[in-house]
Order: structure tokens, then C-alpha cells, then sequence
């Protein structure tokens, strides 16, 4: 079968979720083309020639993209078998069906997929079956020079990509993993993964991220893969996500990531609000929080956090200890503008639906946007976060940008004295911040 396999945005990423269903695919014998439309326009002779389309949905962001994407694929090619498969694919079942797709894939989708182009049907909506996965098919994909760059040091270093596990262990209401995995996490082999890391490598990427939903989910498994990658590539850097809880639990591991090559650490903080973490059931408190910046400060590790700073619980007076705690404890370059701005966002199939306090404040679900419409009972708050939006996607530094943020949540509280000197050390991060 001809097979046409679609990204629409996957953070600046070479998508694993292409190259991995490309390498099934191929192995059965079906003609593979794919196209990433974060990087490329998508071809219309490949849309009339292929006779199964798959979009690949690992994001909100994505998910729109496509949806607005598949009347123009239908129209072009009536015939086609057309499928969405990825995290957002089952949430969004209903709407993606009035849009012609005719099969929907979540969960381990690889095998589901290659049933479908066998002609074998695709088994359930979710699986999480456990599978025996190949080594991702990258030679469709456009080269990495043309992806998110690691920025450290004044330079910038071509990076790879790949997924040593999915799904998690974690029931966190706000995190779409969970209406889908439900508590499982399923691991890529190691042997595979340090393959896809091979290749990579020899592709000219000198640094790694591993986008697990949490690398410490199975911390046996994640340390086996960088030890052995650190043996054979020593020059080649990493980076990760991984819970607050973890790093606590897991501690000392920190000085094996630092002594491995891992170069900052992603972790998913959302608040410094004990109120809302633990609407959240994010597993930690605002002081683990500061427990951990003193331990990577302490290992030399770099902590990117990322927050969702506008929530129903949000006041104007939490929004500005959010940012007055991110001064006094020099974390400005560490976190994106964005991660600054970021407005709760509840999908279909949220756990924070089960919250009356969170019922109270929806005023619908708004279809084409895939999300629950909310407001604040503040307006104030809304209008507030409406303008961090704004300034977050101004040009200028993050202490630039920051310091409007500050002016913006009009505290007569000063910053801390030193704020305007140069930073103590040099913050890596990759050049592509939108987190959802």
C-alpha cells in the first residue's frame, strides 16, 4: 500500500512518531512517504497518490493544524483511507470522525497502523499493548539542520530526538497522557533506542533529547540507555523530562545524569501554589520544588521548570509570588517567556473534570478548538494573563521580557537588587519553547 504519513508541529522536533510507524510500514513491504509540515509544504501529487493518510497527533497544537488540514486532503483525495493516530487522536475521536477520518489510533499505535495497511482492520481505539518496536526510519524526514538547535555556550549544536518510554505511572488531572494510558507506561527497547541514537548521531546531532512523558518512570531502563550512550558517544549531550517527585525519590541518580552528559533537566512544576498542585495531584509542594533547585544547583544540573501559571485558582497576588520566588531564586534564564503565560487547558477526557470547582467555570466546549472554554470568576485575572500572552511573544531576553512581566502584575514589590547583573552561568536550552 502507498502510505503517507503526516506531521503538523512536534515542538521543532524530528518526529519519532513518523519515523518510528515508517520503519513498520516498511518492514511489511508498504510504500512509505512522509512529510513533517513544520518544516515542508505538503505536496499534493503525494496526497492524490496515497492510499492511506495517517496524521500523527502527539500535541494539542498538532491537532488543530490537522484538523484544519483535512478538508483540503479529503478534497484532493476522496478515496484515501485516512487515519489520526498519537496521544490527541482518542481524545478527540468525535470531531476528527465528522472531518472523514475513518480510523483513530491511540496508545502504542504501531501495530494498529501496520494492520491497517495489511488490510487486517486496526484493532482497538487504545492499546497499550506491549510491543516489540524497530529502529525509527528517519531517511524520509528532512535533516536535522532544519529543526530546533541546542543553544549553550553561545553556540548552537544540532540536536536528535527520540522516546525510550510511553505513557506514565502518574494520574496528574490536567496531563492528557493519563485519559489515554490510565496509570501504564510502556518502554522502547534499549537496544533500539541507542540505534535511533546511533544513527542520529552519525546524522551530525551532538546532542539528544529524550521526550518520555517522564524518563524516571522506569529509572533502571533510562540510566542503562545514557550509560551506555555516554561509552560510545562521550561528546554527545542530553536532555529530559522528569517529575519533581522523581528527582526527589531518585536523587542519587542526579550525580549519574551530570557524569553521563545531561545537560538540563525538564520538569513539569505547573505552580508554586500548594492550593492548585494539589487540585493538580502533581505529587509534590512548593518546597520540594526548592528542595530540588538546591540539589541541581549542588550536582551542577541545569532545571528548565515549566508552569501553568494561569488557572482558576490563579490570583493577580500568586501570579506575582510566582515570579517574585523565580527572581529570588535565579531561575529568570531557566524558564521561557511562554512558560510564563500558559492558560490552563482541559481537553475531552480531562481528570480536572471531576472537580466541581472546575465545573463552575466552564462555559462549554468549543469543538474546532478542541478544548473546554473557561473563565476565571476574576476577570481581572483573565485580562492579566491576556497580556503576559502578549509580552511573551515580544523579541528580547527571558530577564527582558520578564522584568515587563513583573511591571505587568503591578506589585510595588521591588526586585531583588541584583537582578540586572549578568547571569552566573550560561543556561542551555533548545531554541524551540512552546510546551503544549
Amino acid at each position: 500500500m502507498r502510505v503517507l504519513l503526516v506531521s503538523t508541529y512536534e515542538l521543532g522536533r524530528q518526529p519519532f512518531g513518523l519515523a518510528s510507524p515508517a520503519a513498520w510500514l516498511t518492514d511489511r513491504g508498504h510504500e512509505v512517504r512522509c512529510a513533517d509540515l513544520s518544516i515542508e509544504s505538503l505536496k499534493s501529487d503525494l496526497v492524490r497518490n496515497a492510499e492511506l493518510i495517517a496524521f500523527y497527533l502527539p500535541m494539542h497544537t498538532a491537532t488543530r493544524l490537522a484538523a484544519e488540514l483535512l478538508p483540503k486532503i479529503r478534497q484532493l483525495n476522496p478515496v484515501a483511507h485516512l487515519c489520526c493516530y498519537g496521544l490527541y487522536a482518542p481524545l478527540n475521536e468525535r470531531y476528527l470522525r465528522t472531518l472523514g477520518v475513518e480510523t483513530i489510533l491511540g496508545g502504542e499505535f504501531e501495530a494498529g497502523l501496520a494492520a491497517v495497511a495489511d488490510g487486517n482492520g486496526p484493532g482497538p481505539l487504545i492499546s497499550l499493548d506491549r510491543l516489540a518496536f524497530l529502529t525509527p526510519l528517519r531517511v524520509g524526514l528532512p535533516p536535522l539542520e532544519q529543526y530546533a538547535k541546542l543553544r549553550v555556550n553561545g553556540t548552537r549544536k544540532l540536536a536528535g530526538y527520540t522516546e525510550a518510554s510511553r505513557g506514565c505511572k502518574h494520574l496528574c488531572r490536567h496531563c492528557p497522557v493519563v485519559p489515554v494510558y490510565q496509570g501504564t507506561f510502556r518502554i522502547v527497547q534499549s537496544e533500539v533506542v541507542l540505534e535511533d541514537v546511533r544513527r542520529q548521531v552519525a546524522a551530525g546531532a551532538e546532542h539528544i533529547t529524550f521526550g518520555d512523558p517522564d524518563f524516571f518512570n522506569g529509572p533502571k531502563h533510562a540510566m542503562r540507555i545514557v550509560e551506555a550512550m555516554h561509552r560510545e558517544f562521550a561528546g554527545v549531550t542530553y536532555d529530559a523530562t522528569i517529575k519533581i517527585e522523581h528527582l526527589l525519590g531518585h536523587r542519587d541518580l542526579l550525580p549519574r545524569l551530570k557524569a553521563t552528559g545531561c545537560l538540563f533537566v525538564t520538569s513539569a512544576v505547573e505552580s508554586l501554589d500548594d492550593r492548585v498542585l494539589e487540585k493538580l495531584d502533581k505529587g509534590h509542594t512548593r518546597a520540594d520544588f526548592i528542595e530540588v533547585v538546591d540539589l541541581f544547583r549542588h550536582v551542577g544540573l541545569t532545571l528548565a521548570p515549566t508552569f501553568i501559571p494561569f488557572t482558576p485558582w490563579t490570583t493577580r497576588r500568586s501570579y506575582h509570588e510566582l515570579l517574585a520566588t523565580l527572581a529570588e531564586l535565579d531561575l529568570v534564564g531557566h524558564v521561557a517567556p511562554i512558560q510564563l503565560a500558559l492558560r490552563l487547558l482541559i481537553p475531552r477526557g480531562s481528570l480536572l473534570l471531576e472537580l466541581p470547582d472546575v465545573q463552575s467555570v466552564i462555559t462549554g466546549f468549543d469543538e474546532p478548538a478542541l478544548l473546554y472554554r473557561w473563565k476565571h470568576p476574576d476577570p481581572h485575572v483573565d485580562a492579566l494573563a491576556t497580556e503576559a500572552l502578549k509580552l511573551a511573544s515580544l523579541e528580547g531576553s527571558r530577564r527582558e521580557i520578564f522584568r515587563k512581566m513583573w511591571d505587568l502584575a503591578a506589585s510595588d514589590r521591588p526586585l531583588p537588587d541584583d537582578f540586572d547583573l549578568m547571569p552566573r552561568a550560561t543556561i542551555p536550552y533548545m531554541d524551540e519553547p512552546w510546551y503544549c
